[in-house]
């Protein structure tokens, strides 16, 4: 399993919408909410806007994005 590296926010947004087709809806204090439809359904995921995301949270982001680790380090 390929190590994820450590990354901002801002660079964890700009990737889930340029390659994932997630739209920001809004922005709530630190966090930034984007969110896509994939057949009908609605898929959110909530990212915060820290100079550095935690792998975990980052891990987090992924599994509510429904964007596999694999997936997310090709398009980085």
């Amino acid at each position: 399993m390929s190590r994820l590296p450590r990354l901002s926010g801002i660079e964890i947004v700009k990737v889930l919408v340029k390659y994932f087709g997630f739209e920001v809806v809004r922005r709530k204090g630190s966090h930034v909410i984007l969110r896509k439809f994939v057949d009908g359904k609605k898929v959110v995921t909530v990212v915060p806007m820290h100079k550095e995301v935690k792998l975990g949270t980052l891990f987090g982001i992924l599994e509510l994005a429904k964007v596999s680790e694999k997936e997310f380090l090709e398009k980085l």
